[in-house]
């Protein structure tokens, strides 16, 4: 026991002397620290954002993940996204609910439920995607996406496409593919016609879209490079709203990653 303790103390003493995160940030403070470095102090540990709120006029929703919330910049702009939507929401209810207060229709409260999720985090990339459900009073409600990622060795947000060297050339690259794909998610929802995706058929959603267009998801099966892609189609574009929405999953090809801007060719892998 005697021997133990002594020790103990020492340990102890150790715990109390660690520097606090207030004084890592203020240490980060002092001139020529790196830049940024007291936002990424005190972003360090940060949990995940969640934040609801609901009331006969509105259901608000707003989640993004810690991954997230621990790059300063990037919560910082989530939290600003949230902010903007939702006094758009409660904009739009207020005067829906006016005009049926007015017009002696019932009021339905107005939503948007948005999530954030980590779709994948290389050493380089942070790859969010998310899910959107919104109403606005009308017969039914509305499904979309969203997507970004964050670059971090410039320490900036990127759109995926910003990783092709244009639109054109991705879409170019990822056409057979995707409409190849758009046909057998329709066969597999028992929709046989070959009139999405086979501009040669006619009708409201004959012709296949443009991949660009779309809402692109990227992520890794290694954890180090990006292979793997996924394209998020919200209900119309395809099909009728009854048809939903689709999530295709698209092969991260040769074509592909020749198509890619060659400051991001090290991070980015054709699936074997």
């Amino acid at each position: 026991m005697a021997a133990i303790l002594p020790a103990t103390l020492l340990a102890a003493g150790c715990t109390d002397n660690r520097p606090t995160k207030a004084e890592k940030a203020a240490a980060s403070a002092v001139p020529g620290a790196p830049p940024g470095g007291v936002a990424d102090v005190l972003a360090k540990g940060a949990p995940a954002s969640d934040v609801r709120e609901r009331n006969d006029l509105i259901d608000f929703a707003y989640a993004y993940p810690k991954d997230a919330a621990r790059i300063p910049e990037l919560a910082r702009f989530l939290d600003t996204d949230r902010q903007v939507k939702r006094e758009a929401l409660i904009a739009a209810a207020g005067r829906d609910k006016a005009a049926s207060e007015k017009e002696g229709f019932p009021y339905r409260a107005h939503s948007h439920l948005q999530t954030w999720l980590r779709v994948t985090n290389t050493p380089r990339f942070l790859s969010l995607s998310a899910e959107i459900e919104t109403y606005m009073g009308g017969a039914h409600g509305m499904e979309g996406f969203d997507t970004l990622l964050w670059d971090r060795g410039k320490r900036r947000m990127l759109k995926p496409l910003d990783l092709f060297t244009s639109p054109e050339t991705f879409d170019v690259a990822i056409a057979d593919d995707f409409c190849a794909r758009i046909r057998q998610a329709k066969a597999a929802k028992g929709i046989m016609s070959s009139g999405a995706a086979d501009a040669s058929a006619g009708g409201a959603f004959a012709a296949c879209p443009a991949a660009s267009a779309q809402t692109v998801w990227l992520g890794s099966s290694d954890g180090r490079h990006i292979d793997r892609m996924t394209i998020a189609i919200a209900p119309y574009e395809i099909g009728p709203y009854a048809e939903g929405s689709y999530k295709i999953n698209v092969p991260m090809t040769a074509k592909l990653v020749d198509a890619v801007k060659p400051e991001f060719a090290r991070d980015v892998l054709p699936i074997n």
